[in-house]
């Protein structure tokens, strides 16, 4: 299923650049997939899509290292995780919680607390 243009609008405006390397070429990604059952009602949930670069995107899907680097920055999410898991901006250092409105908020107390 595409994504509405409607979508692609806001989360352009919302993730500028890649949460990884900070790219600004970005592609979509579903922090869960429908293929490791995530359900169809997340694929146009802004809260479970975010902008990343192509490089890291297919990274995150076929190398088993970067996928648990990504899972530890909420970047991708097994299929019974909470779209409120907070996501690390890795170029900003930061913990965000990404809002159904298509904001993200940052998440206090968390600083420290770096992936990897």
């Amino acid at each position: 299923m595409a994504l509405k243009p409607s979508l692609i609008k806001k989360l352009r405006a919302r993730d500028p650049e890649c949460w990884h390397c900070g790219d600004t070429e970005v592609v979509p990604h579903h922090r869960v997939n429908r293929q490791m059952g995530g359900s169809k009602s997340r694929e146009s949930d802004i809260t479970n899509v975010m902008m990343i670069c192509a490089s890291w995107n297919g990274l995150v899907e076929s190398d088993p290292s970067s996928a648990v680097r990504a899972r530890s920055a909420g970047h991708k999410l097994r299929p019974w995780d909470e779209t409120s898991t907070p996501v690390f901006h890795f170029g900003e250092q930061k913990w965000y919680v990404l809002n159904p409105d298509g904001t993200r908020s940052p998440v206090e107390g968390m600083g420290d607390d770096i992936p990897f």
